[in-house]
């Protein structure tokens, strides 16, 4: 992609309304515009990172095993009322009347939807086990909307739904949420810890959030910072097998890690002091497990093996879709702007002309672009006629991982310069030879 060709609408000053480091590179960045309080909308680069983060979401469910549709922003109450949850849940849910004054709600959750689905089509234990998911914009509207996309009314989330014939089955199915969890954060280069919270509306009795460490967290976290160690790497994980899966969730949940709301000082006060921590948290998921509590009520029942009917056992999965590119950030930066993972950059390499003009370095950029889009990786080439300070601030404010500089002086000697964005380490290298570290850089994210 030729940025002159691009729609990057960048700030040079820090806007007034950001309170926080992600809302405010959000911005500057050119990668939101707010249409309403707590309602915006994706611009060009944004979107891609959104995207990249969808795809991998993706990717870990249907490795886990779990099935995707797609199901509507807007829902009937009839079906919330079934539950008991359309009184029950409050100002936060935008309740609508259509023009046969039927009433109507922007959906902040499934449970019931997805439950009706069930209940129509699967009638026989040997259907399950079962997990379906979805991506879909949700809308929850919150009192006080604010930082950015970390704290909105409409937002992008998965949300999945297991449905099993025993309280075994789906626990079995709340641990594989957990390990596909942890996968999914890792591939975005998060530490995002398992925390035993509370259910809140949703229900259950069993529920872990998943918290990225941040000072600008919404939640205070009492942590063993040895959890922060904790990786799953290229482990190779077998989720139909219930004693592998169970025995990677219990790595990840035995050190103490609890939020505010089921924090006990008296089992916190026994971890060793070197590693008892105390910090604030971003949410960016959460999983529950809730047995009958929706299938009770909405009819959701399966015939056993001996005839007999018992109503299925449920659990619900969530992973913020939106909110994790604010968390990214605030997790991910520094004082010059963002710093992407490889995993969710929304351009690999940026590559910078020092001297736009030159027959030399227009050609080398040229076939720079050429040939990382031959190996399947787009750069964002930089072809405006800026100066280079200017150039280059704008490759830090966004945040590409890695940056190619191109010029002539470099040219005559026929090398160029492969920066990397976190580390700020450049060295000199060959065009070829740039082209194939990138190259072997993403091998290992694809």
């Amino acid at each position: 992609m030729r940025l002159s060709r691009y729609f990057l609408p960048v700030l040079k000053e820090n806007p007034a309304e950001a309170q926080i480091v992600s809302h405010r590179y959000m911005l500057r960045a050119g990668m939101i515009k707010q249409q309403a309080a707590g309602i915006y909308s994706w611009l060009p680069l944004g979107f891609r990172v959104l995207k990249r983060i969808e795809e991998i979401v993706h990717q870990e469910q249907i490795r886990a095993g779990h099935i995707p549709l797609l199901m509507p922003t807007l829902q009937p109450a009839d079906l919330w009322r079934e539950s008991g949850r359309y009184d029950d849940y409050g100002q936060e849910m935008l309740r609508i009347k259509d023009r046969q004054d039927r009433d109507m709600l922007y959906g902040p959750t499934n449970e019931e939807m997805i439950t009706d689905i069930f209940r129509a089509h699967v009638n026989s234990y040997k259907d399950l086990p079962l997990t379906l998911y979805h991506i879909q914009w949700k809308f929850r509207d919150e009192m006080r909307p604010r930082f950015g996309v970390m704290r909105g009314r409409e937002f992008l989330m998965k949300d999945g739904y297991n449905f099993d014939v025993d309280r075994d089955a789906a626990l079995h199915a709340y641990n594989r949420h957990m390990v596909s969890y942890l996968r999914t954060y890792e591939r975005m280069g998060l530490t995002a810890i398992p925390m035993r919270a509370a259910s809140g509306p949703i229900g259950g009795d069993n529920t872990h959030e998943f918290l990225v460490l941040a000072q600008t967290g919404e939640s205070e976290v009492f942590y063993d910072d040895r959890v922060t160690g904790l990786k799953l790497g290229e482990r190779d994980i077998d989720y139909d097998n219930r004693a592998e899966v169970a025995k990677v969730c219990e790595e990840f949940t035995t050190l103490y890690a609890r939020t505010d709301e089921t924090h006990d000082p008296a089992v916190f006060d026994q971890v060793p002091e070197a590693h008892r921590k105390v910090g604030r948290g971003i949410e960016v998921g959460q999983i529950f497990y809730f047995g009958t509590k929706y299938s009770e009520s909405m009819g959701a029942e399966v015939t056993t093996a001996d005839g007999g009917k018992v109503p299925v056992e449920m659990g619900s999965h969530g992973i913020g879709v939106s909110r994790l590119l604010g968390a990214i950030i605030e997790a991910s930066h520094d004082d010059k702007g963002i710093i992407w993972p490889e995993g969710v950059t929304p351009f690999p390499v940026g590559i910078v002309n020092l001297k736009q003009g030159d027959a030399a370095a227009d050609a080398a950029c040229a076939g720079l672009e050429k040939a990382l889009l031959a190996k399947g990786l787009e750069p964002l080439y930089d072809d405006r006629d800026e100066r280079a300070g200017a150039k280059f601030a704008t490759m830090d404010l966004i945040g590409l991982p890695w940056r190619i500089t191109v010029g002539p002086r470099g040219l005559e000697k026929g090398i160029v310069e492969l920066t990397s964005r976190r580390t700020g380490v450049s060295e000199e290298l060959s065009t070829e030879a740039a082209v194939d570290r990138i190259a072997q850089i993403y091998a290992a994210h694809r």
